[in-house]
């Protein structure tokens, strides 16, 4: 599928970084498998020495990772189901020694792919298909077109949506009349604004085709955004090496990069490396990550992602539940796991790292957003939140005054609704026990209850009591409290609850 490109000479190679790094998060290490360790370096960097040395049968697999005979005789049935290839530079990633091991999970097949238990995999079953008005084009939200330009891919993925396009074998060399039906469409409808150019890869296409694409979607005035789905940067960096491919993709000026990396050891050197220069040449790049059991589902990994990905300025931008394609059943999590992870992120690392978690729902109807709970309970005048500590905190819902009458004497939840509390703290809170506590005499001579203010139960009158500051909110939903600031910067203030 490469030969016009084969025919030019390679272009001067970005020479990827032999950076040490301190600790063991991403990026990873560089690292090649034994079976490649003699290879040059021009070679090993050169996307088409990669391509042309891909892993392409279960005969070569079974000299490269250890595999039971039952194994490989399911494997041998699978292998005209579908494709398979695992550059040598992702195929490196692998731990050998491991059955279970993330990156081998999703590149290399396995026996579970002919087994669907649930009856749910469906080969379509986002129903794009259904969506299609002119052969490859999906249009399915109103103002967003994608675009299916190749069957090709770099790496082909164990759990990959689109299995019923990546199974043609071959590829589109040149340009097609599909691929003119295509940009007529979008040219001829005004609302379309943005356009996913897709596939399959479509840093896969020869360049020449790749062109066709982006003048064009460039030249129509409507289209604001061109956005290039794409595993390359994880699978295949050494393409995005070529800086002639680079400065073809910033000059349609509309481009932004959808990349996809599950993996904190994806983060590779050379992954950050392309990353940053498709950033220079004036690309945003998002991610989207695939919830996928045995290879991100735990909160430490995911954290580990997210936080590799922030350090190589790539956006987190989603994260899919992962559809139930045909093969892919013992990829699928239950959506509570992906809740539990949400709930693992918000407020434990930076909002601009935390992925939108969205189910792609059947019968085509989109991304629906999933997150955990937030909003506890609900009254005519305010509403309780929970935060990510677990605080209760009462917030006005809206600007009026408060009902008339006196608080009612109760608790929990209710008292924040319906008493004169406003916030309730659980034991033991990291956050409230690192605030300076300050020590102020209650001359009322009676009993005084803290617990608003993360005291526990009441003291004696005129004793000596720690009191952490919290401000709590009166009856118009605004805090009282006299601050005052010392020259060391340290402000203390009390405030009052009027219910």
């Amino acid at each position: 599928m490469f030969e016009s490109d084969a025919r030019r000479a390679l272009a001067t190679a970005v020479q990827p970084a032999a950076t040490a790094f301190e600790d063991e998060e991403p990026p990873s290490q560089p690292r090649r498998h034994p079976q490649w360790k003699d290879v040059p370096h021009e070679q090993w960097d050169d996307w088409r020495w990669q391509t042309h040395n891909a892993v392409r049968s279960v005969r070569q697999l079974r000299h490269l990772l250890s595999f039971t005979p039952a194994e490989l005789e399911a494997l041998g049935r699978l292998e005209g189901e579908y494709k398979l290839a695992i550059p040598p530079y992702y195929f490196s990633l692998i731990d050998p020694r491991d059955p279970n091991d993330p990156i081998r999970l999703q590149s290399v097949p396995s026996p579970l792919e002919a087994e669907n238990p649930s009856g749910y995999e469906l080969d379509d079953p986002l129903e794009e298909d259904k969506d299609s008005p002119v052969p490859g084009l999906t249009h399915r939200y109103p103002d967003r077109a994608l675009l299916i330009t190749t069957p090709n891919c770099s790496m082909y993925c164990r759990y990959c949506t689109r299995k019923r396009a990546t199974l043609t074998r071959g590829g589109w060399e040149g340009v097609s009349a599909d691929d003119e039906r295509m940009i007529d469409y979008v040219r001829s409808h005004r609302e379309i604004r943005d356009v996913i150019v897709s596939g399959g890869d479509p840093l896969t296409l020869p360049v020449s085709k790749l062109r066709f694409y982006l003048e064009n979607l460039k030249a129509i005035d409507h289209v604001d955004v061109i956005r290039i789905g794409t595993r390359v940067p994880v699978t295949l960096p050494q393409r995005l090496y070529d800086p002639e491919l680079i400065e073809l993709l910033a000059s349609a000026e509309k481009v932004y990069i959808q990349t996809h990396f599950n993996h904190p050891r994806e983060v590779t050197p050379e992954a950050v490396r392309v990353c940053k220069a498709l950033l220079r040449a004036g690309m945003p790049i998002n991610n989207h990550s695939v919830l996928l059991k045995g290879v991100n589902d735990d909160l430490g990994t995911m954290r580990s992602l997210l936080r590799g990905l922030l350090r190589a300025k790539v956006r987190p931008y989603y994260l899919f539940h992962c559809d139930p394609v045909t093969g892919a059943g013992h990829f699928r999590t239950s959506v509570w796991k992906g809740l539990e992870i949400m709930e693992g992120l918000r407020g434990h690392m930076s909002g601009i790292g935390i992925p939108t978690y969205v189910v792609d729902s059947p019968h085509g109807g989109g991304k629906i957003p999933m997150m955990p709970n937030y909003l506890v309970s609900m009254s005519d005048d305010a509403v309780v939140l929970r935060n990510y500590e677990g605080l209760l905190i009462r917030y006005q819902a809206e600007d009026k005054p408060a009902a008339n009458g006196q608080p009612t004497n109760t608790r929990g939840v209710s008292g924040l609704l319906q008493g004169d509390k406003t916030v309730l703290i659980p034991e033991q809170n990291e956050r409230m026990a690192r605030r300076k506590p300050r020590v102020v005499r209650d001359g009322c001579g009676g009993d005084s209850d803290a617990s608003d203010l993360g005291g526990e139960g009441n003291t004696d009158g005129g004793a000596l009591r720690p009191i952490i500051p919290l401000p709590m909110l009166n009856g118009n939903g605004h805090a009282n409290g006299n601050g005052n600031s010392n020259g060391n910067g340290h402000g203390h203030g009390q405030a009052a609850s009027n219910g």
